[in-house]
């Protein structure tokens, strides 16, 4: 990265090669900065279905087509995905910003259970959810070691655009909508 010199002293410490050294919470300020969409993951494991909030997905490759989905190793979300041959992603609108939450609750028993959100099964029988902006289906194909975080690689099998709605964005901590 350039830094400008006369732009004023840059935040964090120096090491000793003359990068900055950002803590954590500064790290999370600044990466915050970057606008993401809001999905919801979901898997289908032995009948079980369940689901959880995603703002780290990202497309990875198109020859093949695949996508990667970041998921803190403390999630218990975890747990299905690693179980899973398959999983979903449902990218949601500005309108499903109830839907976010819901999936993003942590703690009861039913964490992670689609609790009654409306949702049709995709060809791989992996749940997607209704009124999303758009929905793909993929394969499992990796997990891999990312620090605190698994990445989960998937080679998409089916998807498409399912409403012309603007998408719910997550930017600096809050939830926002196209244009605001």
């Amino acid at each position: 990265m350039c830094v400008d010199p006369t732009a004023g002293p840059a935040r964090g410490i120096r090491g000793s090669d003359g990068a900055v050294a950002i803590d954590a919470d500064e790290y999370r300020k600044i990466i915050g900065s970057f606008a993401t969409g809001v999905a919801v993951v979901t898997t289908n494991v032995d009948g079980m279905l369940h689901g959880f909030t995603a703002n780290a997905v990202s497309s990875l490759s198109l020859e093949p087509l695949m996508l990667l989905v970041c998921v803190d190793k403390r999630a218990r979300a975890l747990e299905e995905l690693r179980k899973a041959t398959a999983f979903g992603v449902s990218i949601l609108s500005r309108d499903q910003e109830d839907v976010s939450n819901t999936f993003a609750m942590r703690g009861d028993p039913a964490e992670g259970a689609l609790r009654d959100v409306p949702f049709t099964l995709g060809i791989s029988g992996v749940p997607l959810l209704k009124d999303a902006v758009a929905g793909l289906e993929c394969r499992m194909a990796e997990h891999l070691e990312g620090g605190d975080h698994i990445i989960v690689l998937g080679e998409v099998l089916e998807g498409a655009i399912l409403s012309e709605a603007p998408p719910l964005l997550y930017y600096q901590g809050k939830y926002r909508a196209i244009g605001s």
